[in-house]
Protein backbone atom coordinates (compact mmCIF):
# COMPACT_ATOMS: atom_id res chain seq x y z
CA UNK A 1 0.00 0.00 0.00
CA UNK A 2 1.44 3.34 -1.10
CA UNK A 3 1.31 6.06 1.54
CA UNK A 4 0.25 8.75 2.15
CA UNK A 5 -3.39 8.63 1.07
CA UNK A 6 -4.51 11.70 -0.87
CA UNK A 7 -7.48 12.27 1.47
CA UNK A 8 -10.19 10.43 3.38
CA UNK A 9 -12.27 9.86 0.25
CA UNK A 10 -9.44 8.05 -1.54
CA UNK A 11 -8.66 6.08 1.61
CA UNK A 12 -12.32 5.06 1.89
CA UNK A 13 -12.42 3.89 -1.71
CA UNK A 14 -9.31 1.75 -1.23
CA UNK A 15 -10.66 0.38 2.05
CA UNK A 16 -13.99 -0.44 0.39
CA UNK A 17 -12.17 -2.36 -2.34
CA UNK A 18 -10.42 -4.41 0.34
CA UNK A 19 -13.82 -5.28 1.84
CA UNK A 20 -15.62 -6.26 -1.38
CA UNK A 21 -16.15 -9.83 -0.14
CA UNK A 22 -18.88 -8.40 2.10
CA UNK A 23 -20.83 -6.82 -0.77
CA UNK A 24 -24.23 -8.35 -1.39
CA UNK A 25 -24.93 -9.37 2.19
CA UNK A 26 -28.47 -8.43 3.16
CA UNK A 27 -27.52 -8.09 6.83
CA UNK A 28 -24.62 -5.68 6.21
CA UNK A 29 -24.36 -2.33 8.01
CA UNK A 30 -21.49 0.19 7.90
CA UNK A 31 -21.06 2.36 10.99
CA UNK A 32 -18.80 5.41 10.91
CA UNK A 33 -16.99 6.92 13.89
CA UNK A 34 -17.56 10.69 13.56
CA UNK A 35 -16.23 12.92 12.50
CA UNK A 36 -13.19 11.82 10.54
CA UNK A 37 -14.48 8.32 9.94
CA UNK A 38 -17.59 9.49 8.09
CA UNK A 39 -16.01 10.38 4.71
CA UNK A 40 -14.12 7.08 4.78
CA UNK A 41 -17.20 5.05 5.73
CA UNK A 42 -19.34 6.80 3.13
CA UNK A 43 -17.08 5.45 0.39
CA UNK A 44 -17.01 1.99 1.98
CA UNK A 45 -20.80 1.89 2.20
CA UNK A 46 -21.14 3.09 -1.40
CA UNK A 47 -18.83 0.39 -2.76
CA UNK A 48 -20.39 -2.35 -0.63
CA UNK A 49 -23.93 -1.13 -1.45
CA UNK A 50 -24.66 -1.14 2.28
CA UNK A 51 -26.56 1.20 4.63
CA UNK A 52 -24.48 3.86 6.39
CA UNK A 53 -25.00 5.04 9.95
CA UNK A 54 -23.06 6.21 13.00
CA UNK A 55 -21.32 4.80 16.04
CA UNK A 56 -20.89 7.91 18.17
CA UNK A 57 -17.68 7.86 20.19
CA UNK A 58 -15.80 10.53 22.13
CA UNK A 59 -12.16 10.34 23.14
CA UNK A 60 -11.25 11.12 26.76
CA UNK A 61 -8.16 13.31 26.47
CA UNK A 62 -5.55 13.69 29.19
CA UNK A 63 -6.04 17.05 30.99
CA UNK A 64 -2.56 18.38 30.16
CA UNK A 65 -2.46 16.82 26.68
CA UNK A 66 -6.00 16.55 25.23
CA UNK A 67 -4.84 14.83 22.03
CA UNK A 68 -3.54 11.88 24.06
CA UNK A 69 -6.39 9.44 24.79
CA UNK A 70 -6.71 8.00 28.27
CA UNK A 71 -9.96 6.32 27.22
CA UNK A 72 -13.17 6.81 25.28
CA UNK A 73 -16.96 6.66 25.67
CA UNK A 74 -19.74 5.67 23.27
CA UNK A 75 -23.49 5.92 22.96
CA UNK A 76 -25.22 3.60 25.40
CA UNK A 77 -22.82 4.19 28.29
CA UNK A 78 -19.87 2.06 27.11
CA UNK A 79 -16.47 3.27 28.34
CA UNK A 80 -12.90 1.98 28.07
CA UNK A 81 -9.93 3.40 29.97
CA UNK A 82 -6.17 3.17 29.54
CA UNK A 83 -5.12 2.61 33.13
CA UNK A 84 -1.40 2.82 32.29
CA UNK A 85 -1.73 6.35 30.89
CA UNK A 86 -4.00 7.41 33.76
CA UNK A 87 -1.46 6.17 36.35
CA UNK A 88 1.62 7.48 34.53
CA UNK A 89 0.20 11.00 34.14
CA UNK A 90 -1.34 11.07 37.63
CA UNK A 91 -4.87 11.74 36.41
CA UNK A 92 -7.20 12.00 39.40
CA UNK A 93 -10.65 10.44 39.65
CA UNK A 94 -12.11 13.94 39.82
CA UNK A 95 -10.40 14.91 36.55
CA UNK A 96 -11.50 11.68 34.90
CA UNK A 97 -15.12 12.18 35.98
CA UNK A 98 -15.12 15.83 34.84
CA UNK A 99 -13.75 15.01 31.37
CA UNK A 100 -16.10 12.02 31.00
CA UNK A 101 -19.12 14.20 31.80
CA UNK A 102 -17.97 16.95 29.43
CA UNK A 103 -17.48 14.48 26.57
CA UNK A 104 -20.82 12.81 27.31
CA UNK A 105 -22.57 16.15 26.78
CA UNK A 106 -20.71 16.59 23.48
CA UNK A 107 -21.66 13.06 22.42
CA UNK A 108 -25.34 13.82 23.11
CA UNK A 109 -25.08 17.10 21.18
CA UNK A 110 -23.66 15.33 18.14
CA UNK A 111 -26.25 12.58 18.37
CA UNK A 112 -29.00 15.17 18.09
CA UNK A 113 -27.20 17.22 15.45
CA UNK A 114 -26.36 14.32 13.14
CA UNK A 115 -29.30 12.02 13.63
CA UNK A 116 -32.17 14.32 14.52
CA UNK A 117 -35.28 12.17 14.90
CA UNK A 118 -33.82 9.22 13.00
CA UNK A 119 -33.64 6.24 15.39
CA UNK A 120 -30.35 4.40 15.95
CA UNK A 121 -29.87 1.36 13.71
CA UNK A 122 -30.68 -2.16 14.90
CA UNK A 123 -27.46 -4.19 15.21
CA UNK A 124 -28.82 -7.49 16.50
CA UNK A 125 -28.01 -10.35 14.16
CA UNK A 126 -26.29 -8.12 11.58
CA UNK A 127 -22.81 -7.99 10.08
CA UNK A 128 -21.47 -4.64 11.30
CA UNK A 129 -18.40 -2.93 9.87
CA UNK A 130 -17.01 -0.20 12.13
CA UNK A 131 -14.98 2.38 10.19
CA UNK A 132 -12.60 5.16 11.23
CA UNK A 133 -9.98 7.16 9.33
CA UNK A 134 -7.19 5.60 11.39
CA UNK A 135 -6.33 3.82 14.62
CA UNK A 136 -3.58 5.31 16.76
CA UNK A 137 -4.08 4.06 20.33
CA UNK A 138 -7.27 2.23 19.36
CA UNK A 139 -9.18 3.68 22.34
CA UNK A 140 -12.08 5.06 20.31
CA UNK A 141 -12.46 1.90 18.27
CA UNK A 142 -12.25 -0.32 21.34
CA UNK A 143 -15.20 1.45 22.97
CA UNK A 144 -17.07 1.34 19.65
CA UNK A 145 -16.56 -2.43 19.55
CA UNK A 146 -17.76 -2.70 23.14
CA UNK A 147 -20.88 -0.63 22.43
CA UNK A 148 -21.67 -2.59 19.27
CA UNK A 149 -21.07 -5.99 20.90
CA UNK A 150 -23.62 -5.15 23.62
CA UNK A 151 -26.32 -5.21 20.93
CA UNK A 152 -25.64 -8.75 19.73
CA UNK A 153 -24.42 -8.44 16.13
CA UNK A 154 -23.82 -11.67 14.24
CA UNK A 155 -20.41 -10.46 13.07
CA UNK A 156 -18.15 -7.49 13.85
CA UNK A 157 -15.50 -6.11 11.52
CA UNK A 158 -13.18 -3.19 12.31
CA UNK A 159 -11.79 -1.34 9.29
CA UNK A 160 -9.41 1.59 8.90
CA UNK A 161 -7.08 2.74 6.15
CA UNK A 162 -4.10 3.01 8.51
CA UNK A 163 -3.40 1.77 12.02
CA UNK A 164 -0.63 1.20 14.51
CA UNK A 165 0.31 -2.40 15.15
CA UNK A 166 -0.51 -1.87 18.84
CA UNK A 167 -4.04 -0.69 18.04
CA UNK A 168 -4.67 -3.63 15.69
CA UNK A 169 -3.57 -6.03 18.40
CA UNK A 170 -5.60 -4.40 21.17
CA UNK A 171 -8.79 -4.21 19.10
CA UNK A 172 -8.36 -7.74 17.77
CA UNK A 173 -7.95 -9.15 21.26
CA UNK A 174 -11.03 -7.37 22.58
CA UNK A 175 -13.72 -9.69 21.26
CA UNK A 176 -13.95 -13.21 19.90
CA UNK A 177 -14.14 -13.67 16.13
CA UNK A 178 -13.61 -10.01 15.29
CA UNK A 179 -11.83 -9.22 12.04
CA UNK A 180 -9.56 -6.16 11.87
CA UNK A 181 -8.83 -4.80 8.39
CA UNK A 182 -6.10 -2.16 8.08
CA UNK A 183 -4.64 -1.30 4.68
CA UNK A 184 -1.35 -0.19 6.23
CA UNK A 185 0.35 -0.58 9.61
CA UNK A 186 3.45 1.62 9.29
CA UNK A 187 6.07 1.74 12.03
CA UNK A 188 6.88 4.10 13.60
CA UNK A 189 3.24 5.13 13.42
CA UNK A 190 3.67 8.83 14.40
CA UNK A 191 -0.04 9.72 14.01
CA UNK A 192 -3.07 9.19 11.78
CA UNK A 193 -2.79 12.56 10.02
CA UNK A 194 0.82 11.89 9.04
CA UNK A 195 -0.36 9.28 6.52
CA UNK A 196 -2.72 11.64 4.62
CA UNK A 197 -1.73 14.40 2.23
CA UNK A 198 -4.95 16.28 3.08
CA UNK A 199 -6.17 15.80 6.65
CA UNK A 200 -8.31 18.83 7.38
CA UNK A 201 -10.87 18.52 10.17
CA UNK A 202 -14.17 17.06 9.05
CA UNK A 203 -16.94 19.53 9.95
CA UNK A 204 -20.38 18.87 11.38
CA UNK A 205 -21.86 20.18 8.12
CA UNK A 206 -19.84 17.66 6.08
CA UNK A 207 -20.98 14.83 8.33
CA UNK A 208 -24.63 15.81 7.96
CA UNK A 209 -24.33 16.16 4.18
CA UNK A 210 -22.74 12.72 3.76
CA UNK A 211 -25.32 11.08 6.01
CA UNK A 212 -28.26 12.76 4.29
CA UNK A 213 -26.94 11.69 0.89
CA UNK A 214 -26.61 8.09 2.07
CA UNK A 215 -30.03 8.06 3.73
CA UNK A 216 -31.71 9.59 0.69
CA UNK A 217 -30.07 6.89 -1.43
CA UNK A 218 -31.53 4.21 0.85
CA UNK A 219 -35.04 5.66 0.41
CA UNK A 220 -34.72 5.58 -3.38
CA UNK A 221 -33.69 1.91 -3.30
CA UNK A 222 -36.74 0.83 -1.27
Amino acid sequence: MLLPFADRTEAGRLLGEALLDYRGRMDLLVLALPRGGVPVAAEVARLLEAPLDLMLVRKLGVPIQPELAMGAIATGGARVLNSEIIRALLVTQQQLDRITEMERHELERREQLYRGRRPPPELTGRCVILVDDGLATGASMRVAVQAAAMQGPAELVVAAPVASLEAVQLVGEQANQIEVVALATPEPFIGVGYWYEAFTQTTDAEVRTLLEQAWQGEKRQR
